[in-house]
């Protein structure tokens, strides 16, 4: 897998500095991977009629995150990478709170913001020297398709609560729904 740029820190006048993929997901989580995938948070109904908190991810390969809801309030991180998962955790107009993998949060306009769902595999392993199994069916004794390194963006197709159908580097099979973040525990998605 290729270490990419994917999100960089604006502050001030200061050049940009770069965090590259691997690195980003390298960062651990201190916290156990239940509660930073939220599982804490009641779902409650926001202005626009949607659950909050809720998964979604980024439709252009450059976004802006401000520190608050509008053009007027400055920007704190760019994101360079279409199809990164982020978490809605408030809603103001047109503008959506999101946290990313690694607990940033910032304002995006929900323009910029898809209901494609994709996950993360595991960011808070990244570094252990572990590779998560990707499944033909969603059986821990079902046949192992491929290995993916933690950290790996992929497309949600379907979750079952326990395990979910993605597509990761052109294979598709299952994996156990603890493993990403992108989908909430227990969880049910459809095609």
């Amino acid at each position: 897998m290729n270490v990419r740029a994917w999100k960089s820190k604006v502050s001030g006048s200061a050049p940009l500095r770069l965090i590259a993929g691997a690195a980003l997901l390298g960062l651990a989580l201190h916290c156990g991977p239940a509660l930073a995938q939220g599982a804490a948070q009641a779902v409650t109904l926001g202005p626009s009629g949607l659950p909050l908190p809720r998964f979604v991810s980024l439709k252009s390969g450059r976004v802006n995150s401000r520190i608050g809801p509008g053009t007027n309030y400055s920007v704190d991180w760019m994101y360079t990478k279409a199809g990164l998962p982020m978490e809605i955790v408030q809603e103001y107009d047109t503008w959506r709170k999101v946290r990313d993998a690694d607990g940033a949060e910032g304002w995006i306009n929900q323009s910029l913001l898809s209901g494609k769902r994709t996950a993360i595999v595991a960011p808070w392993q990244r570094g252990k020297g572990d590779q998560i199994k990707l499944f033909y069916s969603p059986a821990k004794d079902a046949e192992v398709i491929a290995l993916v390194e933690p950290g790996v963006i992929g497309t949600i197709k379907s979750c079952t609560g326990d395990w979910c159908e993605m597509t990761l580097g052109g294979h598709t099979g299952w994996i156990n729904q603890s493993l990403v973040w992108g989908a909430y525990p227990g969880e049910k998605i459809k095609d």
